[in-house]
């Protein structure tokens, strides 16, 4: 019994270090964020505006975003903070989303914008062939877990 114990409490250590790894590894290898007078410099060119916000249908203590979105021809910018994880790929989509299922759903519609890096405050180029006026939302997106993280509506 002794020994069953000591197995299951090592078993029990490496998985939560495992788990910590992942979740701060994101954290340790994130490049320095924009600051907020770059972000506002590409917000103030913007087109459209939204707010990613916590209180969506998917969003949990781990994956969620809160602040304000700018998004303009040659960039998007984000002035605020998203929960720290692995692989943020941001997304256009034609229609505002909020569930892991809508997006899996709609993900042929939508397109990638490019790799989010930072949690608090980004700047993402938007690539010359996407028109952000063809979409309506703006969407987080963890896709090594496929994990929802937040949205906002702009038009």
């Amino acid at each position: 019994m002794k020994k069953l114990l000591l197995i299951a409490s090592h078993v029990l250590a490496v998985a939560l270090s495992f788990a910590l790894g992942i979740y701060t590894l994101p954290i340790l290898i994130a490049p320095a964020a924009p600051s907020s007078s770059e972000v506002a410099a590409q917000a103030s060119s913007a087109r459209y505006s939204g707010t990613f916000r916590r209180d969506l249908k998917d969003s949990d203590a781990l994956h969620w975003g809160e602040g304000a979105v700018s998004i303009g021809s040659k960039s998007i910018a984000f002035a605020g903070e998203l929960a720290p994880g692995p692989d943020y790929k941001l997304y256009l989509s034609p229609e505002f989303v909020e569930t892991e299922a809508d997006f899996q759903r709609l993900k042929s519609s939508m397109v990638r914008v490019g790799d989010i890096k930072t949690f608090k405050n980004f700047v993402v180029p938007v690539p010359e062939s996407v028109d952000p006026s063809r979409y309506s939302a703006v969407i987080v997106w963890c896709e090594t877990f496929s994990q929802f993280i937040t949205a906002a509506k702009y038009q």
